[in-house]
């Protein structure tokens, strides 16, 4: 129990000792003892070492764990005041796509600065937690405002602050967010665990509705995830009963404003449902085994718009559809299509196959090499998906047997006012010409992008900017108010 304030008692004992012997230096010893137990409060015993918060090594964020328990403190104390409690999940969209086409380091760079972003919008009290993936949780703190209104309001601030432009090595890149949320009321259990699920629940049902959706958790909306399930099985009977069918996306040329074609998508005409897209039934089909099968309805549906626009002089050029694995490694694959082709009486030119990027890896698969050559020889168009996007090089793009590429709607988006995008289609486009191949912009969303990616150069565009996907019987009235609109629009004339 030695301290250091004890050695200034040794003059006092030196002097008591020489006055009072030996019974002064007993009292002034017993003093500093005294002294010394009175202040023993004053040691600060040593520290037991602490015990962290688990945190993500790539961001520095909470994990889910810790993140159930402060949810289920918060819980706890909205029980008392009677507030309403707001778990939201944000994941980045297509983020396999991303890891595929620019690598594992862009990856990781685009959650960084999504957790950062994520982390300057929200209130000091919020917090923001790493879940699997490319998913994050928010557990925003209770206060008497906070109603559906206000979640889906911060949800768009969150979303517009994630949204915007990341810089990486050699070029800007753009990312779309989905968002699901979960209101304390709503949630069957009074749990951190169980709000997490429902709002994951959310945020599983918004990626399945395109880019930059969001969703409320409600109690139809757990049915949902059950219902995909389900709908592997109804999956056989919904092809051969003409429920599944291909709905046309028209695509103008940037010349001229006329109809260059259409690019056929699936869509389920579910019962009970509604129209089921592409994200909803291609992961039941695939389960189902049925790939082959939807393959085939797609072809038929696609020859057959294209012999009925004839019938009904509409002069559509051509339809897109998408080559699949399946397609792909069929050896007889260019015997059949010819055979189909023959029976409609339609001219291979006029039925583009489309190479999504999944299969440019496989180009080096000696089948579906000698099938993509033999279509070619054939007279069938090629369009390669995912320029710009992919490890393609000029050689993969010769060997795919392309002569369209398509560019992908990370460049397209928000072109008419980031200049940073502008410049990398510009050079695009320009190694296209160079190798005399034309350019197909996707999923144009705004007439500025449109109007910009045609005054830049490119080919051909599709998207929502121009029309969504319809069935056969719109896309009559579609061509002929469009070709209406052409006709009415002043002609320049030259002098």
């Amino acid at each position: 129990m030695f301290r250091y304030e004890l050695l200034a008692f040794i003059p006092a004992i030196g002097l008591s000792g020489i006055w009072y012997g030996w019974q002064g230096i007993a009292l002034i010893l017993g003093a500093a003892i005294a002294v010394a137990w009175l202040a023993r409060g004053d040691i600060v015993p040593p520290k037991s070492p602490s015990i962290e918060t688990p945190r993500d090594p790539l961001t520095g964020l909470r994990l889910r764990p810790t993140g159930e328990t402060l949810l289920d403190g918060l819980l706890t104390e909205a029980e008392s005041t009677g507030y309403t409690i707001a778990c939201i999940v944000l994941g980045v969209d297509d983020a396999h796509l991303i890891a595929q086409q620019e690598g594992e380091a862009a990856l990781n760079k685009v959650l960084q600065v999504t957790a950062e972003r994520l982390t300057d919008t929200l209130r000091e009290k919020d917090i923001a937690i790493r879940l699997k993936g490319s998913r994050f949780g928010l557990l925003i703190q209770p206060t008497p405002r906070t109603d559906l209104a206000s979640v889906i309001q911060l949800s768009a601030r969150l979303q517009k602050a994630v949204e915007q432009p990341i810089a990486l090595p050699g070029r800007t890149f753009y990312i779309n967010a989905h968002i699901g949320f979960a209101l304390s009321p709503h949630v069957p259990e009074r749990t951190g665990q169980a709000m997490f699920n429902a709002a994951e629940c959310a945020a599983t049902e918004a990626a399945h509705n395109g880019p930059s959706a969001i969703r409320a958790f409600s109690a139809q909306l757990k049915e949902t995830g059950q219902t995909r399930t389900s709908l592997t099985t109804e999956a056989a009977n919904a092809l051969e009963s003409g429920h599944i069918i291909a709905y046309f996306q028209p695509q103008l040329s940037s010349h001229t404003g006329d109809i260059e074609g259409f690019n056929a998508v699936p869509r389920w005409m579910h019962p009970s449902k509604g129209i089921l897209t592409e994200n909803e039934l291609l992961p039941a089909i695939d389960a189902a085994g049925l790939s082959d099968r939807l393959n085939e309805i797609m072809l038929f549906n696609a020859l057959s718009a294209l012999r009925g626009w004839d019938r009904c002089y509409r002069e559509v050029e051509s339809v897109s559809i998408t080559l699949t694995s399946h397609h792909l490694t069929n050896p007889q694959l260019p015997d059949y299509m010819m055979r189909d082709l023959a029976r409609f009486d339609i001219a291979p030119k006029r039925l583009r196959l489309v190479l999504p990027q999944t299969l440019i890896a496989e180009l080096d698969d000696t089948m579906v090499s000698h099938n993509l050559q033999a279509l070619h020889a054939r007279g069938f168009p090629i369009e390669m998906s995912g320029f710009g996007t992919s490890s393609a090089s000029v050689h993969t793009i010769r060997r795919a047997c392309a002569d369209r590429l398509r560019l992908h709607q990370s460049f397209t988006n928000k072109i008419d006012t980031d200049p940073d995008q502008q410049r990398i289609v510009s050079a695009l486009i320009s190694l296209a010409e160079g190798l005399h191949l034309e350019t197909l912009a996707e999923s144009v969303q705004t007439i500025g992008e449109h109007a910009m990616l045609t005054q830049i150069g490119c080919t051909v565009a599709q998207g929502p900017a121009i029309a969504r996907p319809m069935g056969y019987d719109d896309t009559l009235e579609w061509i002929d108010r469009h070709r209406d609109k052409l006709k009415a629009t002043p002609k320049l004339r030259r002098r």
